[in-house]
């Protein structure tokens, strides 16, 4: 089935009445000391973490780093080996899922492929307890504003194999909203997705957001979807947060070699910090850093840095050229390689040309 484009909605695309009754208040959320072992590994280990109400936030890092089961267990899919997990003033440590009031978005969907549309997203309204269970014209009301909360008012007599892949995910948000979750959690919600629907789909969820309100945790690998989605990041590593910030703050200022490494482009350098500078040996200028002395590893964007004619030394490797930008491969005198990324418009040296490296901003790491 071709895959339709996404039409990105703006305050004016939805329905009123769709925006009163899906915004929410939003909940605090607050994990402390949480920890989960298998087999005696720690797959979380005394994560300390603060959501504030309403914000939307990701949890990035790599396979293995945690970010799946602290997702779980705040959903209350999983138990922790010690801690605790609070919304607003609620320990819900020790509640069920469905006592937890989470919504939960999977990365496959988990559509019933048997029930329409509606009858998805009615799920979770229907199964309530009859004391708790809206009326049926409560019910489809809910379901009606729901389908046009994510732009599809139209679909909900069909089938989950009638719809995209886009179309699909954008379902299981409404059938995770319907129940008016206290924090909404979302797994990869676009790892099943090819490239540009993920893109489409990704923005969309965001002005979604800007419109509900919903306290949201969501899990990924991707680091662009994280800078460009998420209020905040949480990085994590090996079962523990290395570094939380604003998707600027994680850029620009990463915490730790870690950080550095993982999050965009980066070169190093190797050298020795001494007297408060970092130098290669072959530095006409060694950078100013507060790093304790030793050996070390300097840290860089590529377009935080210039060739000028003080810096690292080095001869112009390569040069490749792209739309807007040239990277400039720099292999340095005392060993190793970098790359310097210029304006297409600004002339660069021909390849063996001797050279000087100066990062403007940099970060140095004992190693």
């Amino acid at each position: 089935m071709a895959t339709p484009s996404l039409a990105l909605p703006f305050a004016t695309d939805l329905a009123p009445a769709a925006v009163k009754t899906a915004r929410a208040t939003g909940t605090r959320l607050t994990v402390r000391g949480l920890s989960k072992h298998y087999e005696g590994l720690a797959a979380l280990d005394a994560v300390d973490l603060d959501v504030g109400a309403g914000e939307l936030v990701a949890l990035l890092g790599p396979s293995g780093s945690g970010k799946t089961t602290l997702l779980r267990v705040i959903a209350g899919l999983l138990q922790p080996g010690a801690g605790a997990v609070h919304f607003d003033d609620t320990d819900a440590t020790r509640l069920s899922l469905r006592e937890r009031g989470v919504g939960f978005v999977f990365q496959h969907y988990a559509l019933f492929r048997h029930m329409t549309v509606a009858e998805n997203i009615a799920f979770g309204l229907r199964s309530r307890p009859r004391s708790r269970r809206p009326s049926k014209a409560d019910i489809a009301r809910r379901v009606q504003e729901l389908l046009a909360l994510v732009q599809l008012p139209e679909h909900g007599g069909r089938y989950p194999e009638q719809l995209s892949g886009g179309q699909k995910q954008r379902i299981a948000l409404a059938r995770a909203l319907a129940i008016e979750p206290r924090v909404l959690l979302l797994d990869e919600p676009f790892g099943a997705l090819d490239a540009k629907v993920r893109v489409e789909l990704r923005r969309w969820l965001r002005r979604l957001h800007e419109q509900t309100g919903q306290t949201t945790l969501f899990v990924t690998h991707d680091q662009e979807e994280a800078l460009e989605l998420a209020d905040r990041v949480v990085l994590l590593r090996d079962g523990r947060i290395e570094q939380v910030g604003t998707p600027a703050e994680i850029y620009e200022t990463p915490a730790s070699a870690f950080a550095f490494d993982f999050i965009g482009r980066a070169s190093t350098i190797d050298g020795e910090v001494r007297d408060g500078r970092f130098g290669d040996g072959h530095a006409i200028a060694a950078l100013p850093t507060d790093s304790a002395p030793g050996r070390a590893r300097l840290y860089f964007r590529p377009h935080d840095a210039v060739l000028a004619d003080m810096g690292f030394a080095g001869r112009v490797a390569d040069i490749r050229r792209l739309a807007g930008v040239t990277t400039v491969e720099v292999e340095l005198a005392h060993g190793g390689t970098v790359e310097v990324d210029v304006a297409n418009d600004v002339a660069v040296p021909e390849r063996g040309a001797a050279v000087h490296v100066k990062p403007r901003r940099y970060g140095v790491f004992a190693y």
